[in-house]
């Protein structure tokens, strides 16, 4: 299976008829569980409709995790790689935004774990003394780790179809809602009114704090 890139291989005009008659003439958006079926079979076509369909969205999630470029490009690569390894064994082919999501949340944490072990390592190496890179002076640091934690707590206690939500909303404001249901598996109808209800009750928790 070749690496996932954002958009699908190019195809000439007899592959493009090809695909045509394959899901009938005429139809140009097949079901996501024919791609899946037809990419376990080995169909590229498949495969990089596919990724085109839901490369911005696994995108969105990295981006969320406030990840560097590079690592952004890693758990993108690695969260296809785990497509290819399941597919065919998912069970509910409908819902793979969902899955892709969760599966690009779990790579990024790990990213960030990952990181957190190595980032003084590599201070080290390169000679950078932790206490001279660290930024602000102690006080406004500590001011600083206070609001985040205040904040983080906050978020916490939010449900997790809050957490979820939010967190999608912050990461990529320009995702559809279209986008935001495929990924979480809620209507369209009811995204606007429980961002609403998520953002005031997250405000009342911070209120509370205060």
């Amino acid at each position: 299976m070749e690496r996932a890139r954002g958009r699908a291989p190019a195809t000439d005009g007899f592959a493009i008829s090809a695909w045509f008659d394959r899901y009938g003439r005429g139809v140009a958006d097949p079901s996501t569980s024919d791609l899946l079926r037809d990419a376990a079979g080995g169909d590229q076509r498949a495969w990089g409709h596919l990724v085109e369909r839901y490369s911005r969205l696994v995108w969105a999630v990295t981006r969320g995790h406030r990840l560097a470029y590079a690592d952004s490009a890693d758990v993108f690569q690695t969260t296809w790689l785990r497509l290819v390894e399941h597919l065919g064994q998912l069970r509910d082919p409908e819902h793979l935004a969902g899955w892709l999501s969760t599966t690009a949340r779990h790579e990024c944490l790990r990213v960030l774990r990952m990181g957190r072990r190595e980032r003084p390592d590599e201070d080290v190496a390169a000679g950078v003394d932790p206490q001279e890179s660290a930024g602000p002076g102690p006080e406004a640091a500590l001011l600083v780790d206070e609001e985040r934690a205040t904040v983080a707590a906050a978020f916490a206690r939010l449900s997790e179809r809050c957490r979820a939500l939010l967190r999608l909303v912050v990461a990529e404001p320009g995702l559809s809602y279209i986008e935001i249901s495929l990924a979480l598996g809620i209507p369209v109808g009811s995204i606007g009114p429980t961002r609403g209800r998520c953002l005031r009750h997250l405000r009342d928790l911070l209120g509370e704090r205060g």
